[in-house]
């Protein structure tokens, strides 16, 4: 048996060589419909109560990263619309 000194590719290595290859035979609208099958999956596996919590977690957690000046920044671009 011949001795590779190769070395072995990572996992992250492996998903980003096999996130390339993917991309380059999907379009946009294949990822647009993958991700719809998925969020209507995830809509019929949790309950409201479920969303209205992780919405209240990331909530918590921008307010504990962010200042008053952030908040008025995203106000005004939201205004503008």
């Amino acid at each position: 048996m011949a001795n590779n000194n190769k070395r072995k590719m990572t996992r992250e290595e492996a998903g980003r060589l096999g996130g390339e290859a993917t991309a380059k035979n999907h379009s946009r609208e294949f990822y647009q419909e993958i991700g719809k099958k998925g969020g209507q999956a995830t809509s019929r596996n949790h309950s409201r109560e479920f969303y209205q919590e992780i919405g209240q977690k990331g909530g918590e957690a921008t307010s504990r990263n962010h200042d008053r000046e952030f908040y008025q920044k995203i106000g005004r671009k939201g205004g503008k619309r």
